[in-house]
């Protein structure tokens, strides 16, 4: 398995696909903060707080994890190397696993360099270093958690096509849906009682948590359920797909 993680990880760094992803998600973060005047202008906003990037970055994720992942299996489809790949001495779930945590890397190199922004805001504070350090902490771990869960989404989507714009297509779906998609049933308040509980399922409840500085043992759980479930789910429709 580590093989073949080393080989996913090279092959999104010897092409333009991990340059590419790491660039935009800088290039769009950084304008919105730092150059666009609008709400999310750290300079308009006049606070020293990262509170900002932490509700556009899940946005800028929505889009560029599905691109990461939408070639993980569709391009093992469209090349005919699955079959070959099945052969090696490693299990269905091993290559998954590879897949994912590949994804899960780059999306880490792509979080990384944003750390200048909390340098930044630290020294443009009032005092210098009047900045929310648990909360920003927190909110880290809670973007990470987030890509780590979308990363678990796309792999379930080029799982499921043989095509990369499809698998792209429904990961942007899911990752939304998921994402959001239970707040807008919860405001609906069809289900009475039992509301709170559909907003419950969706990331944003539990990565708002984590804005806060809270590291919620039930947030984290979350997480790493959403993510068993989608390669659970991945490895169910592999076993049962003929390559």
């Amino acid at each position: 398995m580590y093989t073949l993680l080393r080989k996913e990880i090279s092959t999104f760094l010897s092409s333009l696909i991990g340059y590419t992803v790491i660039i935009v998600f800088l290039l769009v973060n950084g304008l919105f903060l730092w150059v666009f005047p609008q709400q999310f202008n750290i300079f308009d906003f006049g606070f020293a707080s990262l509170d900002n990037y932490f509700t556009l970055a899940p946005w800028v994720f929505l889009f560029l994890i599905p691109a990461i992942t939408m070639r993980s299996f569709a391009e093992e489809h469209k090349a005919g190397t699955m079959e070959m790949l099945l052969t090696k001495p490693i299990t269905k779930f091993e290559i998954i696993l590879a897949k994912y945590l590949a994804a899960v890397v780059l999306v880490l190199f792509a979080i990384l360099p944003t750390l200048v922004y909390y340098i930044a805001v630290y020294k443009l504070g009032m005092p210098p270093g009047n900045l929310d350090q648990g909360g920003t902490w927190g909110s880290y771990i809670g973007l990470l958690f987030l890509g780590a869960g979308f990363a678990a989404i796309g792999i379930f989507a080029s799982a499921i096509s043989g095509n990369q714009i499809v698998s792209f297509l429904i990961a942007v779906f899911l990752c939304g849906f998921v994402y959001t998609g239970f707040n807008f049933i919860y405001n609906l308040s069809v289900f009475g009682s039992f509301g709170l509980f559909v907003s419950q399922l969706g990331i944003d409840a539990h990565y708002a948590g984590m804005s806060r500085g809270v590291i919620d043992t039930r947030d984290m759980l979350y997480f790493l359920s959403l993510v068993a479930f989608f390669l659970l789910l991945t490895l169910f429709f592999l076993e049962r797909r003929k390559w």
